[in-house]
């Protein structure tokens, strides 16, 4: 992964500069309803393509907003949720209290994925996920090596990871971390001033093409993918920090040299956003 490396060097960071994630997951704890939980619960079914988790051992990686830890518990699986950002570990407990309180079948707890005493002692899992999580760890290649010890034999691992524009991901890593050194209040000007023209762009498109409504759907419709928030995305994106990225075929052959069949795969096409990849050991 010679550009993974390239963007590793660049993504070590002090904890003053990452973004607080878990910050803007508390904000939207605010709109996860029954809607959310369905949607959330709908993307984890149609990537393992079985609907019963029932005592399945589930690891959710970075877990933020307890979402997908929450839809994991509900398809009967035995879940451990961990997360290195204790906003986003509070936003679980909050989630596990309102819907499964004292349940000793959902461990939840506040430690990063790079902790190395932590890995040799965590054991084996059915289901790991890891979904839009590795890249913002400073040191994705360590991060992928440490997921893939987790996989039980014939389980299955979740991940997304940035996808890799080569001159774009660079101005990125710019925009990223300018918006982490800017004081409180400049934060969302400089992240409207970011996204404005790719969203009026879209905007425009709509209208051009005579679908005013599409760009509407596009932010009213968007907890129908994975049950989250576009807001809480934009802000996701435009602050986060620290930023790695990869492309499609160093994943894949990264796991498949481990011994990981690919069983599912989303690319964004070369624009801006996630890969997604279903693997089984």
């Amino acid at each position: 992964m010679s550009k993974l490396n390239g963007m590793e060097e660049n993504a070590r960071v002090k904890g003053d500069l990452r973004f607080a994630f878990g910050k803007n997951w508390s904000s939207f704890l605010a709109f996860v309803n029954e809607v959310s939980l369905e949607e959330a619960t709908r993307s984890i079914t149609n990537a393992l393509r079985q609907n019963d988790l029932a005592n399945l051992a589930f690891l959710d990686i970075g877990c933020g907003s307890g979402l997908f830890s929450l839809a994991a518990r509900r398809l009967g699986a035995v879940v451990r949720s961990f997360d290195f950002d204790v906003d986003s570990v509070r936003c679980t407990e909050q989630l596990k209290e309102q819907y499964y309180p004292h349940d000793p079948d959902w461990i939840i707890e506040r430690v990063s994925v790079l902790d190395a005493d932590y890995v040799k002692r965590l054991g084996l899992f059915d289901v790991v996920y890891a979904w839009g999580v590795l890249h913002h760890t400073g040191d994705l290649r360590r991060a992928l090596g440490y997921v893939a010890s987790f996989v039980r034999p014939g389980g299955h691992l979740i991940i997304s990871i940035y996808n890799d524009q080569g001159h774009w991901s660079k101005i990125w890593l710019w925009i990223k971390r300018t918006y982490n050194r800017l004081p409180g209040f400049l934060r969302l000007p400089f992240m409207l001033a970011v996204m404005m023209p790719r969203e009026l762009r879209s905007l425009v498109f709509s209208l051009v093409t005579l679908r005013p409504t599409r760009y509407l759907k596009t932010w009213f419709n968007y907890r129908q993918l994975r049950g989250m928030s576009k807001w809480h995305d934009l802000v996701d994106w435009v602050g986060g920090y620290p930023f790695e990225v990869a492309k499609p075929e160093e994943i894949v052959f990264y796991f498949k040299d481990r011994g990981f069949e690919l069983v599912g795969m989303t690319t964004c096409a070369g624009e801006i956003g996630c890969n997604e990849y279903v693997f089984r050991l």
